[in-house]
């Protein structure tokens, strides 16, 4: 029996960004010892902490009522970063990898958690000098978490598409849009999520690597998209680090839409097709190499169809719950991000035009702040 749904739920946002801390001058990345993190927490408590690489900080929003709280919070954080890393000196960029810096030059966060991790993944951890976007959205039933989740995953590809941003790789072009996945890859649990077809399933699962030592914490699940352990939410992790605050918010947005939009089917019983994980993986792939340019494949079809055209037939399926959720004009940024091309797109129009990897990190920190 289907349920009469006259209203969606809020589906709150947490925002979470990844920074790339960086010398002005050599354009490498440089270790800010902690100064940033520890003069950020005077202005933003626990927005600001520390990542593995002292290079590295992760900033999050407060719970967001709507996208346009989530605007704020991302524009303010952004701000105060920017604020934190030239008052020593230092600038700020956003993008998942950095064009030539080697991760073997880089000092690990002084930190027991990170001691762990490093002692647990040797090189793999050491070598994990990526930076992401984790969207959260909340929903406080698990049982439909699990459910939204496990639709959900169909629709990472075409949001991974648009987010590509992390083309270079220890001075290479790697040939990809999105190098940064192929990084984390290395790590155990990551990629995308297995099916599971009840909450107790997906306990049993969880409670079976915590007794046998394979993790001590269900956080150490790193998948692209997982219900959280310890918030009422679901988190995509798939996406690319973006350089500008209105392509992250578009990205946020458009993810919302998708979960209000899967929501309201599961509410009128016309739940979307769960397709095999191995199949997902191949858009993955696909996604990670060419970003918006290439094909992925329409699973329902069986064809390989423009990636364009599928992001465009996504924003079709979310159009009925984007004026409920007030992000239409947000979403509508996909068209330019489709007109201008991805984070990775201009990042390598740059190196074609200069030849100079230092000139495509100059471009990266000059799009941190704008549009704020």
């Amino acid at each position: 029996m289907s349920i009469a749904l006259k209203k969606l739920p809020k589906f709150t946002l947490g925002v979470e960004e990844e920074y790339m801390i960086l010398d002005p001058t050599t354009r490498d990345l440089r270790s800010h010892m902690s100064k940033i993190v520890e003069g950020g927490k005077i202005q933003l408590r626990e927005q600001v902490k520390a990542e593995m690489h002292q290079s590295v900080v992760e900033v999050g929003t407060n719970i967001c009522q709507n996208i346009a709280e989530a605007r704020k919070e991302v524009s303010f954080l952004r701000r105060k970063i920017d604020e934190l890393a030239r008052a020593q000196g230092l600038v700020a960029g956003a993008s998942s990898t950095h064009p030539f810096a080697k991760w073997q030059d880089q000092e690990i966060t002084d930190d027991p958690r990170y001691h762990n991790i490093v002692n647990e993944l040797k090189d793999i951890a050491r070598s994990n000098l990526i930076f992401g976007l984790h969207v959260h959205v909340g929903i406080e039933s698990r049982e439909i978490a699990l459910q939204l989740m496990n639709q959900a995953c169909y629709f990472l590809p075409h949001i991974y598409a648009l987010t590509t941003n992390s083309p270079f790789w220890e001075g290479r072009n790697t040939g990809f849009k999105a190098f940064r996945a192929k990084v984390f890859a290395k790590f155990p649990r990551t990629g995308l999520p297995e099916y599971f077809d009840s909450v107790q399933s997906y306990d049993n699962f969880l409670e079976i690597l915590v007794k046998t030592n394979c993790i001590d914490n269900p956080k150490k699940i790193w998948w692209d998209l997982r219900m959280h352990p310890f918030f009422s939410t679901i988190e995509f992790r798939i996406c690319d680090m973006c350089l500008t605050v209105d392509e992250t918010i578009c990205v946020v947005a458009l993810i919302q839409a998708v979960v209000a939009k899967l929501y309201k089917l599961l509410m009128s019983n016309t739940s979307f097709n769960i397709y095999r994980i191995a199949l997902i993986r191949e858009n993955k792939f696909r996604a990670a190499r060419n970003g918006i340019e290439g094909l992925l494949i329409d699973f329902g079809k069986k064809v390989e169809v423009p990636t364009r055209e599928l992001i465009l037939e996504l924003l079709d399926f979310v159009d009925d719950v984007v004026d409920e959720l007030g992000s239409r004009e947000e979403i509508n940024y996909v068209h330019q991000i489709l007109e201008r091309g991805t984070g990775a797109d201009q990042q390598l129009a740059v190196f074609e035009q200069t030849g100079s990897l230092e000139s495509v990190v100059d471009f990266i920190t000059s799009k941190f702040t704008e549009g704020i």
